[in-house]
């Protein structure tokens, strides 16, 4: 029997909140060449899906979140710079969308997260690990380098010098350790991670989504242009715009009247 792509990834929609599975334990839930087109498919899916405001990913079983890409496809897909492009390209189209989507990302890690396990997680807005994972990105063990998508989130992330320390030692960090130079927000006991993981997704959840889609846009804005003395006006109005929402409105109305607000989006 053939296996696909889809078989590889599950995905639970339960409003608010879809969750993506890497479905492949047996292999430690690493990611084939079709898998990351298909992971891109489906997030930009959910990022038009209204009714998703938060998408949480995961891997299957206890032993991995991902261990990054499937070795069995470094024959075909990267074997040269060639094919290398082809199968960076499929990566780069997922990193993409992860960056500029406006539905809020939590990687749910438990066990391995290592090479493009580790970027995805990375690519995601917020990292929540359990105790005893392990998070790296051993490029140089194979003798290859990741991409400039990869490095520029990596930076971000954690600065450069810390950066630098996980790509030149090759390390897999604890989750002490990676706590504490930024590259996870939280670390839960593994009991714990779904918990503590669904609890701050439904928080978010709860929020305004045109807020958090402004606040990352905003982001991406100052990161691209951190002078911001070339803003398009588009760009400028982005925190703007928000002041004419009915969200907006709502939100004012709930805080006056000491209630919860109720927020479509709009």
């Amino acid at each position: 029997m053939t296996t696909t792509a889809q078989d590889f990834i599950l995905v639970d929609r339960q409003p608010p909140i879809a969750t993506i599975t890497i479905n492949r334990p047996r292999q430690r839930n690493a990611i084939n060449y079709d898998m990351w087109s298909k992971l891109a498919d489906l997030v930009e899916d959910l990022d038009r899906a209204r009714e998703v405001r938060v998408v949480i990913f995961t891997g299957a079983g206890e032993t991995a979140f991902s261990a990054g890409a499937d070795i069995a496809d470094f024959d075909r897909y990267r074997a040269d710079s060639a094919k290398g492009k082809v199968y960076n390209d499929a990566v780069d189209r997922l990193l993409d969308t992860l960056a500029t989507m406006d539905t809020p990302t939590i990687s749910m890690i438990r066990g391995f997260a290592a090479g493009g396990g580790c970027e995805l997680a990375v690519a995601t807005d917020l990292r929540i690990a359990a105790e005893g994972s392990r998070l790296g990105i051993p490029a140089a063990r194979l003798g290859i380098s990741i991409g400039h998508r990869e490095m520029r989130g990596l930076v971000s992330l954690v600065g450069k010098g810390n950066a630098l320390y996980i790509l030149l030692s090759g390390r897999l960090l604890e989750t002490e350790e990676a706590l504490r130079i930024g590259l996870v927000n939280q670390v839960t006991a593994p009991e714990d991670l779904e918990t503590v993981t669904y609890q701050l997704a439904t928080e978010i959840a709860g929020l305004a989504p045109l807020s958090h889609a402004a606040n990352k846009r905003t982001l991406n804005q100052v990161q691209a242009k951190p002078a911001l003395d070339n803003l398009t006006v588009e760009e400028a109005n982005v925190p703007l715009a928000q002041f004419d929402t009915r969200d907006y409105q709502e939100g004012y109305r709930a805080f006056l009247e000491k209630r919860a607000p109720n927020f479509i989006g709009e």
